[in-house]
């Protein structure tokens, strides 16, 4: 298989492929979880509606040339966040990166959506590994990969800062195809 299903379901959760369209929905949803989201990701500080368009055109070009696959998170038919398999690891792997809207953390959905991602790209053509890698501060993004029984692999000081809570120090957790 050379992509990921456009449409995937694990528990709670089904992920779809962010599309044209999708751009008030993704608006909505990144504005009211602003606050949870200015600590730990770097786009969130003056996030706007161009932003948001910005993000859905982006979706779309790099789905096409398979360099990134972005997903709504959804929930109950609600979107409740975002995340995304990237080519950003090097050769044979795919890195997970995940975020949810305030009102629905603690649940296990980032998990759920976590470990959809995992095993789709690791049914994919040339894949032997996914990683997930967060700020050593971000305890509760630690969490998902722990849960899935990925493995801690390394931990690096990571600098410049770019987000404010942020501590500089990078932890990554792999897990590999059996």
């Amino acid at each position: 298989m050379n992509q990921p299903p456009e449409t995937l379901t694990r528990y709670a959760v089904t992920l779809r492929r962010w599309r044209y369209g999708d751009e008030p929905v993704v608006y909505r949803v990144c504005m009211e979880s602003l606050e949870h989201l200015i600590p730990w990701m770097p786009w969130a500080p003056g996030y706007d509606r161009a932003a948001a368009d910005q993000y859905i055109d982006r979706c779309e070009q790099h789905w096409r040339s398979g360099y990134t696959y972005d997903y709504a998170i959804t929930t109950g038919g609600d979107v409740v966040g975002s995340c995304s398999l990237m080519r950003r690891i090097g050769q044979g792997g795919l890195e997970i990166g995940y975020w949810l809207h305030p009102a629905y953390t603690g649940r296990g959905l980032a998990t759920m959506a976590a470990g959809a991602l995992a095993d789709a790209a690791l049914d994919l053509d040339g894949i032997d590994h996914v990683e997930i890698h967060h700020d050593e501060a971000n305890t509760a993004s630690g969490g998902v990969p722990r849960r899935l029984g990925f493995t801690e692999v390394v931990r690096y000081p990571d600098q410049p800062l770019t987000a404010p809570a942020q501590v500089g120090v990078s932890v990554v957790w792999r897990r590999d195809r059996s």
